[in-house]
């Protein structure tokens, strides 16, 4: 009896060999190590990819996400990059440009209700798809905007750049804040083209001139760069927000502690804000600053990288992990907007009447992707500190024009980055 045991297991372990040894390998890199539920959450679609056939085998390596850009691109350079990356959206268009990526051949159907934000196109060819996206909000208390005698805004009405001014006003005027408006001016890095391009966009000016992608001439420092940036050193001078050397605890807890009137923050702080105490926060769409109202879109997605020895594994990954019962578990996760109203459904948050419905709506409605250019990254840095010098006082139109000449300088050095 222990004999035909021990030949049964024998035989089970080797047939389990040969069925390992019988899948391909595909490789997998992720942005999200030391993130203890983004990390179960992803290893989740791993295994259940991994059990539901026999073709693939997915293995996935997770990096820390302030050194993950940098090991992709060393990899690349060395070639030794993996089948499956994720790639932050506004990076994508580089990373496709530099080769590290292939286009991602996923039926249109199967993304047709996905959030634009969440779609990695870059010369109208799909590289990357996200399970979920980011959106941003004017925070406030309906407690204050009664205070101040404020009409509430909606999608269909978002306050014009006259009404926005007021509210500022009323609440400076007040003398009941510390200050009228947060920014996040403590946040820096990637937060200032994300949060703060959306102002200029609205403004009707830009980072880049879209149309071609050639030149930030006239976008960056046109009649409506210049009246946004007089507008936003405004806010600093003026006393309306605090400025660059604003403390990160202030960022946290400002508004929660009652000592700013609004604040410009992310979905991913709704949660603390409401658990923090102010029951009564709402969400307010961006405001119409005269080129209608925008923010941010476009968070990390999953591409197939150019060197991938079984790209068809890769995509079969890709596309299980974007079924709506994970994007929904990411949701609920970690916070962020998923990528389908039929997942926003499946949560506690972005379900209709959930707390943080508004968002999907936001997201849908008034997200514009940063600039989809190769460029991106340098564009994103030299806008960053044009806005920083802004903040503290530099001349308005020499800042704008010297950031338009580096930038300019980055795309010629470049050749225009196949523009």
């Amino acid at each position: 009896m222990k004999l035909r045991n021990f030949a049964t297991a024998l035989a089970a372990g080797t047939l389990a060999a040969v069925a390992a040894d019988a899948q391909n390998n595909v490789t997998m890199w992720y942005h999200g190590a030391g993130n203890h539920v983004e990390g179960e959450l992803i290893n989740q679609i791993v295994d259940d990819f991994n059990a539901m056939q026999g073709d693939w085998n997915v293995t996935l390596e997770s990096f820390p996400q302030e050194s993950y850009n940098d090991s992709v691109e060393a990899a690349a350079l060395a070639g030794n990059l993996p089948c499956i990356i994720d790639v932050d959206g506004p990076v994508m268009p580089r990373w496709a440009w530099a080769g590290y990526l292939q286009p991602l051949p996923i039926d249109a159907a199967k993304i047709a209700d996905f959030l634009p934000g969440t779609k990695g196109i870059w010369n109208d060819t799909l590289y990357s798809i996200g399970l979920w996206d980011a959106a941003v909000a004017l925070y406030a208390r309906q407690s204050t905007l009664e205070e101040l005698g404020l009409r509430t805004p909606t999608l269909d009405n978002p306050w014009s750049r006259e009404e926005f001014q007021a509210a500022l006003d009323a609440a400076k005027d007040s003398d009941n804040y510390e200050y009228a408006l947060d920014l996040g001016m403590a946040w820096k890095g990637e937060w200032f083209p994300y949060a703060f391009g959306p102002f200029i966009q609205s403004f009707g000016g830009d980072m880049i001139d879209r149309s071609n992608y050639t030149t930030a001439e006239g976008a960056l420092n046109g009649d409506a760069a210049l009246a946004f940036g007089e507008w936003w050193q405004n806010l600093f001078a003026g006393g309306y927000a605090p400025g660059n050397s604003q403390d990160g605890a202030d960022r946290d807890t400002g508004f929660i502690e009652g000592r700013y009137a609004f604040a410009w923050n992310g979905n991913w702080a709704a949660v603390a804000t409401m658990d923090g105490g102010v029951d009564d926060v709402m969400f307010l769409p961006a405001p119409d600053l005269g080129n209608g109202p925008t923010i941010g879109a476009a968070s990390w997605q999953f591409g197939v990288t150019s060197t991938c020895e079984h790209p068809d594994g890769a995509v079969a990954w890709i596309e299980h992990a974007i079924q709506d019962e994970y994007l929904a578990a990411f949701s609920d996760g970690i916070g962020l907007i998923p990528s389908t109203p039929s997942a926003a459904a499946m949560t506690a948050n972005y379900a209709p009447g959930g707390a943080l419905e508004v968002f999907f709506g936001l997201s849908n409605a008034q997200a514009l992707v940063r600039p989809v250019t190769p460029g991106y990254p340098v564009v994103a840095k030299i806008f960053e500190k044009a806005l920083a010098d802004i903040a503290d006082g530099a001349d308005v139109a020499n800042t704008l024009d010297a950031a338009v000449d580096e930038i300019d300088a980055d795309i010629e050095a470049n050749n225009g980055y196949g523009n």
